[in-house]
């Protein structure tokens, strides 16, 4: 069977040696799809082999909870019900000490907060905010105030909170039970562990864990728990009817996935499934065409500005480095003045006799996604230049001498040398550049502000109110329901915010996962 995957790679290998280029590169893009139900094989294997393993350390966890009763001390026993209590007595006061505080936390947290919030998950709450009329003694004068009974919002996200908690609690009183049984079982030959062995842990042996700790609780708190919310908020009725603390929002089910999804139902399903689709087709467009203009046409300016013939080098440099000191926005909201129908472009045009009508530069849809395109590398060409002008100084000159004597051209030098280095070192800053121009909020709304609008017979009232456009993106599709207060929908802007999620993901692993920098980290080491 080995001979047999050797002989077929092999033969493989050398059909594509004997393709002509543009065939070599069809064959590539179609063997991408045909490989993948073989890739699909080998994942589902090592899925296996990892679940088996995973299997085998359950067991393990059970076993060693096992042990703590059957064979551990008083002091072991008593860390099931006091956590830390194994530690503490047996010299390891620190560790000890924070597994009990942790734990003296965890039943403050559930008996003040998170009791009640898992108590009203499953409703969501029962009573909004009352409102109530109230005369101050002092003066006469009626004022309005309000008492807050239910909130929606912070019954959820404090559960969620709760649930994490409860993840960290479980995990710590295993581990704590775990270390008492090994410094019992260290005992019985004669070895003792101390505080100074947890700190030399901590400082010196264990330093990455230490460092790596607060990175760690950051990705929690502002990634992980906000990503759960969205989740869970998907499924929700949150909307401009249904604003917390005033009003009570409740759970609906995949009602929100089925309006985006659903395309059998109604009309205005149908039409919002239409329009998320170019929205979304337009969104990867943008940010494909987007992410590759910058990154050629600036290396293209960097190896220009880096040719032996090129006079004032430093100037030019430190002219296109200052275009980067100048904000952003600042920028684009200039261009678009410009651009606008009755800008300083089409005000020159008409008054030097060129156009009669002004030109549609950012609110006719094709016209304006080219000119997005146009002006994005404007703005991003100076930040590409900078990293690939530090990049070329660090290719071998040999390499080209090399190539200079066998005859080989500029382009194929480019084709041969410059380019697989760039790419091989800059892939996760490609993969980058493209996670961001997915969400690249400044350039759409400050250039176009996303029209051309939607309108017309049949597209659904959320989008007419939303304001969407046909230069939207995803991402200022999002920005839009949540603004707009015509529509406020938390609920389907939590779907499409974990669509772009499920996108970014998709892609970016995608094409880490199978570029050179991963598959062969050595080759220009």
């Amino acid at each position: 069977m080995a001979n047999e995957g050797i002989s077929a790679n092999l033969t493989r290998t050398l059909e594509y040696l004997s393709l002509s280029k543009p065939r070599r590169a069809l064959y590539k893009f179609t063997h991408f799809f045909t490989d993948q139900p073989a890739k699909i094989r080998v994942w589902a294997q090592k899925k296996r082999k990892t679940n088996r393993e995973r299997v085998k350390k359950t067991r393990g966890v059970f076993q060693t909870l096992a042990d703590g009763i059957r064979e551990g001390d008083w002091k072991t026993r008593l860390s099931y019900l006091f956590m830390g209590t194994g530690l503490v007595t047996r010299h390891q006061i620190i560790r000890g000490t924070l597994y009990f505080l942790y734990e003296v936390f965890f039943i403050l947290f559930m008996v003040f907060v998170g009791g009640k919030s898992l108590a009203g998950l499953p409703s969501l709450g029962t009573v909004a905010t009352v409102t109530y009329p109230y005369v101050d003694p002092n003066n006469g004068v009626e004022v309005s105030l309000q008492t807050t009974v239910d909130n929606s919002f912070t019954i959820l996200l404090y559960s969620i909170l709760t649930f994490v908690f409860m993840l960290i609690f479980i995990f710590l009183w295993y581990q704590q039970i775990s270390d008492s049984l090994k410094l019992q079982r260290m005992s019985y030959i004669g070895r003792f562990a101390s505080d100074r062995e947890t700190l030399n842990n901590v400082l010196d042996r264990h330093y990455d864990r230490t460092l790596l700790f607060l990175p760690m609780l950051g990705l929690v708190l502002f990634t992980v728990i906000p990503i759960i919310m969205m989740i869970f908020i998907g499924f929700t009725d949150y909307d401009y009817q249904h604003l917390t603390p005033t009003n009570l929002f409740d759970w609906v089910g995949w009602n929100n996935f089925a309006g985006v999804f659903s395309s059998s139902g109604s009309t205005s399903s149908g039409n919002f499934l239409a329009v998320f689709g170019q929205v979304l087709l337009w969104t990867l467009c943008w940010a494909f065409f987007a992410t590759f203009s910058n990154y050629f046409l600036g290396m293209i300016v960097a190896m220009i500005i880096n040719l032996k013939g090129i006079k004032l080098k430093k100037l030019w440099r430190t002219i296109l480095i200052t275009t980067i000191a100048v904000p952003q926005f600042i920028s684009l909201l200039l261009i678009s003045k410009m651009f606008g129908d009755t800008g300083l472009v089409n005000g020159l045009f008409q008054k030097w006799g060129w156009i009669s009508n002004y030109i549609p530069w950012l609110s006719s849809e094709w016209l304006a996604k080219v000119m997005i395109v146009l002006l994005n590398t404007w703005v991003g060409i100076p930040y590409t230049m900078l990293m690939c002008t530090g990049l070329l100084m660090n290719i071998p000159e040999d390499l080209y001498e090399s190539a200079r004597i066998d005859g080989a051209s500029a382009p194929k030098m480019f084709q041969k040398i410059t380019l697989p280095y760039m790419l091989f070192v800059t892939t996760p800053y490609l993969i980058s550049q493209f996670v961001g121009n997915i969400n690249n909020f400044n350039v759409i709304y400050f250039l176009s502000g996303g029209n051309p609008v939607f309108n017309g017979a049949g597209i659904p009232v959320s989008i007419v109110n939303a304001g969407l456009g046909k230069t939207d993106l995803l991402i200022t599709w999002l920005y839009k329901m949540t603004v707009n207060s015509a529509t406020k929908d938390y609920g389907t802007a939590s779907v499409i915010g974990l669509l772009i999620f499920v996108v970014v993901a998709f892609f970016s692993l995608l094409t880490y996962n199978n570029s050179k920098s991963v598959q062969d980290e050595e080759a220009f080491q």
